[in-house]
């Protein structure tokens, strides 16, 4: 039957997806077996023919750009519109070049990979490759100790130095590496098992998008992967005549960096090319920028980059200019403590009550089942309730009460709330204060409002009637009571935080305390994420709960998230073994479609159903029996666990039961590779959290394979079934035999929360007693799909957060496109004129509206620095748009005047120095001043007398431009920063914060966007030049570079995410290797002859 419904309807999509792939690959193969004729000169120069065939397909249109390039470059600097009209075109036409691309490549596709591959194949089969030597192979020879210039040839071996040690290439593309590199060039997620080679299947597009000349760049979760994978492919690259850096081995903002991008093919860390992004856009010289074009990205673990920290945002901050008040925190701890003493006696009680009542056999919801309630509400990790939970039928009276309760949109659920001092919902990770709680932390003779939001529209409204108060006083009483407002809402957030520090965070799972800081676990794998730090105060809140120093706040001067970034690329494609279970949401995010390739060998790891035990005692035990039948069958053991505490706790039972064992840990760190070294020996026992699971190669000892292979022990299943997929991938790798088992208890955190309730209700009814155990297909489907609502939910809280970046994103695009014109300059004009008009606009429209025709007169003056000729019966009665019009002609034609006086004056200066101090000089600092601010604007002195000072009106309107976005800029990350905490308790007032947040975020933006127009406006019109007594403090000037002295990027925190990926490879000591040691007066390697202080070493 079900194959007549795959032949009726098809097969899944993956396979679909690979069959229409099998043709490509068919014709790569037949090439590559062409091409085993080729001589090695002759499979080079591919490279040369492919890059003129895509160059010849790109023709027409790069003319056309050209030309209309050509056109608004010849417009005269009064047709703005004009050449902002072409410079569209321009725009429109790039991205219909970058679709070219795409033709001609599609058309190349075959025959690249067959280069590639026969290239692979020729280092796997030779010792030396031996060709006619290129400038780039001589330049190559000078640094790379395995390439050397034999007179005309060039000779390079086939083992090189990757990330510290020799490797020997010996790797050939397979049919399945041929597919997977075919759905990465088609902008496609290649989900590949675990040692299908995925760095090997990443060479194909690499390759194949190099010959555009637009530049790849390959993401890593880390700089130990990057710089590894630059080197292990990247002599197969250079072979082929392509250029390979990696932007993780030299500096941020150098020479170096910005030629790493410049190279063909660019490796680097996902949070690198980000933090490299926002430094680009906070240079002042287009020479500073290092990145180019972000036309095609490949991402490796990309549902680690995209989904796991997508929401982490990159952050480059400096010292903040305010109060961030941490002495809040504790000055409120002792009252949070004392509220959740309170509320464990409250519950305990609730929970006495409850168990007496219940065996009486009362469980109705409104007696006994209203006490257990409560007792779950109030704390539902309070261990004894989760003991008594785990007794037959208690779950199932505890939901019928919960369902009591929710019914009718919870219309009795403030009845169970009332004796509680707060109540907890662990689904959503929220803890809410009741009115009992706000009486008990409130103190005696204290106002009894000190913990409740006021209703500050009411309040409002009511000075607003009150005819007994003048103007000013209202604005007073208005004032204080926003200010009021603005304090309780702090206070009442910091005691939110401070709940949910004591409730649902736990030291040694959540966090671990280490030198005197709070530190984070990653939940996943177990490790300490160093430098990150919980966001909205919480992380403070539990630095105040353990009595360690709290971090002084920063302020944001750049930020962006990882999913933004990647959003950017004209394609993204991205690697991994467990991407179909977030297939939606890839799709949903990044438009990204997910392509299972299939295995090159057939895995026959023995995945077993579940093992369900009712407590976790029981659980425990049963796993600890399992590890010994399989010590004595000499199979290696790898056990799984969600947290620091349950790998101690196993670690424990192992020692009492005298079974030698690896525990790593978070707190074991150090010890990594030796521990993943021994884990595959016979009768080997490793406990490890689960960044076992991320990129670890677990190899099998002697005799292993013969006794079953590694055995895969899961103490509890992850909220995530990628999680647990990458558990079980440690087994079975490319055919190798192994098993997988997950031990489950009904006190599990996931199937506490969504999946124990029909499985307690089943083993009831079953009569399961203590020690039985559920193993039934139907029984792991319930899990998943309990894991399936959990990761449903975790969607649901990341995209909701993304819409609150998504609103921070589309204001940080507007700003750096401003920013950009003003950089290179090219559309500047266009933004001062709106600048001007906008400015315009909002003179005649607020002064008009409160009829103030002396203010009017007045801001003229002070804003464009004219006299305007408009009368007051004017701006009262005249239509409103021809007004703005003339104020705005009027303001324009004063500027232009203004500009050709400024540069009237300067010419002289400007023709003095280069008489009195020489041709030598190429630049001149001249400080401009309005009177009240100052900018020192850099002009080139040849090009400032050689257009008649106009060089130096456009350098003064780039440098004004770039220091009032900035200054702006800077200060309303800040006023975001506030407003994304402070509306966090609108819900308080029945109001959705993410609505008030875009209501205000838009108010925010539209202010700036005034205040930027108006600050370049005002100092343009106002600059003067320093009188002729300030002459000589015109001085030669160099461009400097930006400071970035006092800025930090929150790298560290990013970085540790990505550790845990082929970290037993990073942990092994690495030897120390130097390149080839060339005297300067020795001949130069490259073969030129010449000595090597005066060829390749000159600039040494």
């Amino acid at each position: 039957m079900l194959k007549f419904i795959t032949k009726l309807f098809g097969s899944s999509k993956s396979e679909k997806d690979v069959q229409k792939i099998l043709p490509i690959v068919e014709k790569a193969n037949s090439f590559f077996a062409s091409y085993a004729s080729l001589t090695n000169d002759e499979l080079r120069g591919k490279t040369a023919e492919f890059k003129q065939r895509i160059q010849n397909h790109l023709t027409a249109i790069d003319a056309q750009i050209a030309e209309k390039k050509q056109t608004a470059d010849a417009l005269s600097d009064t047709e703005i519109h004009k050449r902002d009209a072409i410079y569209k075109e321009v725009d429109t036409l790039n991205k219909e070049r970058d679709q070219k691309i795409e033709e001609v490549l599609a058309e190349i596709q075959p025959e690249a990979f067959a280069v590639v591959k026969e290239t692979a194949r020729r280092f796997s089969t030779n010792e030396e490759l031996i060709a006619t030597a290129t400038p780039l192979d001589r330049e190559f020879s000078v640094k790379k100790d395995y390439i050397s210039i034999k007179g005309e040839q060039s000779v390079y071996k086939n083992t090189w130095t990757a990330a510290g040690g020799k490797v020997t290439w010996n790797m050939v593309h397979y049919d399945v590496q041929l597919i997977g590199g075919s759905v990465l060039h088609e902008g496609k997620i290649a989900e590949m098992s675990t040692g299908e080679g995925k760095t090997l299947v990443s060479t194909l597009p690499a390759y194949l998008n190099a010959l555009a000349g637009e530049g790849v760049h390959i993401v890593t979760v880390n700089d130990y992967l990057a710089k590894r994978d630059s080197e292990w492919n990247g002599t197969l690259f250079e072979w082929l005549g392509l250029r390979v850096d990696c932007i993780d081995k030299h500096d941020p903002n150098s020479e170096a960096r910005r030629n790493a991008y410049l190279a063909d093919i660019t490796y680097g860390t996902n949070n690198e090319f980000g933090f490299d992004y926002l430094r680009d856009n906070m240079v002042h010289t287009p020479q500073e920028m290092v990145q180019r074009k972000h036309h095609f990205a490949m991402v490796d673990e990309v549902d680690s980059v995209l989904i796991d920290d997508a929401r982490t945002p990159l952050i480059i901050s400096g010292p903040v200019g305010h109060n961030t008040n941490e002495q809040q925190f504790f000055e409120l701890k002792p009252r949070i403590e004392k509220l959740v003493d309170a509320q464990k006696r409250a519950t305990n009680q609730f929970l006495i009550e409850a168990k007496k009542k219940i065996a009486e056999g009362n469980d109705d919801p409104k007696d006994g089942g209203l006490a257990l309630f409560r007792a779950h509400r109030g704390l539902p990790k309070n261990n004894a309730l989760i003991k008594y939970l785990s007794e037959p039928g208690i779950r199932v009276k505890l939901q019928k009460a919960e369902n009591y309760y929710l019914a009718d949109q919870s219309r009795e659920m403030p009845i169970a709330d009332e004796e509680l001092y707060f109540y907890i919902d662990e689904k959503s990770n929220s803890v809410e204060l009741t009115d009992k709680g706000i009486q008990l932390i409130t103190k005696a003779g204290e106002d009894q409002q000190f913990f409740v939001l006021p209703d500050i529209s009411l309040s409002l409204s009511a000075i607003d009637k009150s005819s007994g108060l003048a103007a000013d006083e209202k604005l007073q009483q208005k004032e204080a009571i926003i200010n009021d407002y603005s304090v309780k809402a702090d206070r009442i957030h910091t005691v939110q935080q401070l709940l949910k520090a004591y409730t649902l965070f736990d030291i040694d799972i959540e966090y671990v305390v280490m030198d005197g800081s709070v530190k984070i676990v990653d939940e996943q794998t177990g490790r300490i994420l160093d430098g990150r730090r919980y966001s909205d105060g919480l992380h403070q809140a539990i630095e105040a709960k353990e009595n360690v120093k709290i971090e002084a706040a920063t302020q944001t001067y750049a930020t962006v998230t990882l999913q933004n970034y990647f959003r950017m690329y004209h394609k993204l494609c991205g690697m991994t073994g467990t991407a179909e279970t977030e297939a939606a949401e890839l799709w949903d995010i990044y438009k990204l479609d997910v392509v299972s390739v299939p295995t090159n060998v057939t895995a026959i790891r023995i995945d077993e159903q579940d093992l369900v035990f009712k407590t976790k005692r029981e659980k425990f035990g049963a796993v600890i029996d399992e590890i010994v039948k399989l010590r004595e069958v000499g199979r290696p053991v790898l056990v799984g666990t969600t947290s620091v505490e349950v790998s101690e706790l196993l670690g424990r039972m192992l020692r009492q039961k005298q079974i030698p064992h690896n525990v790593l840990n978070a707190k074991q760190h150090a010890r990594e590779a030796q521990i993943v070294t021994e884990a595959g020996l016979a009768g080997a026992v490793t406990i490890a959290t689960n960044m076992a699971g991320r990129g670890t190669d677990i190899k099998l000892g002697p005799g292993v394979k013969e006794a079953g292979g590694l055995a895969i022990i899961g103490t509890e299943r992850h909220e995530s079934r990628r999680v647990d997929r990458q558990l079980r991938g440690r087994a079975g790798r490319q055919g190798d035999p192994g098993s997988s088992q997950f031990y489950v208890s009904l006190e599990d955190d996931l199937m506490r929360m969504f999946g124990s309730d029909r499985i307690a209700g089943l083993m009831d009814k079953l009569g399961y007693k203590e020690g039985d155990v559920i193993q039934h297909s139907m029984i792991s489907n319930s899990i998943q799909r309990a894991q399936k609502k959990v990761e449903e939910n975790n969607f649901g809280i990341r995209k909701r957060l993304l819409e609150y970046d998504d609103v921070m994103n589309m204001q940080r695009n507007a700003v750096y496109k401003r920013r950009n014109h003003a950089l290179f300059g090219e559309r500047l004009a266009l933004d001062i004129d709106g600048a001007f008009s906008a400015q315009a606009e909002g003179l005649v429209t607020s002064f008009r509206e409160q009829e103030d025709y002396d203010g009017f007169k007045m801001a003229c003056i002070l804003n464009f620095g004219l006299d305007t000729s408009i009368t007051q019966d004017e701006l009262l009665k005249a239509d409103e748009s021809k007004l703005i019009d003339r104020l705005y002609q009027e303001a324009i034609v004063s500027y232009a005047h203004h500009k050709q006086e400024v540069e009237k004056q300067a010419i002289p200066v400007f023709k003095n120095i280069r008489l009195t101090q020489g041709a030598n000089i190429e630049n001149v600092i001249v400080p401009f001043t309005d009177g009240r601010k100052g900018y020192n604007v850099l002009a080139n002195l040849t090009k400032t007398l050689d257009t008649g000072g106009v060089e130096l009106s456009q350098a003064l309107e780039r440098s004004v431009t770039l220091a009032v976005i900035d200054e702006n800029w800077k200060e309303h990350l800040r006023a975001m920063d506030d407003l994304k905490q402070s509306v966090q308790t609108a819900y308080l007032e029945q109001k959705d914060p993410l609505v008030i947040y875009k209501m205000e975020a838009y108010q925010l933006f539209r202010n700036m966007n005034a205040d930027v127009n108006r600050n370049i406006v005002n100092f343009l019109c106002h600059a003067t030049l320093p009188t002729q007594q300030q002459e000589a403090g015109l001085r030669e000037g160099r461009q400097q570079r930006t400071d970035m002295s006092r800025m930090r990027a929150n790298k560290e925190e990013i970085e540790t995410a990505g550790q845990d990926y082929a970290a037993n490879e990073q942990d092994k000591p690495a030897p120390v290797t130097a390149g080839p040691k060339i005297g300067r007066n020795d001949p130069c390697p490259c073969g030129s002859g010449k000595k090597f202080k005066q060829c390749h070493g000159r600039d040494l």
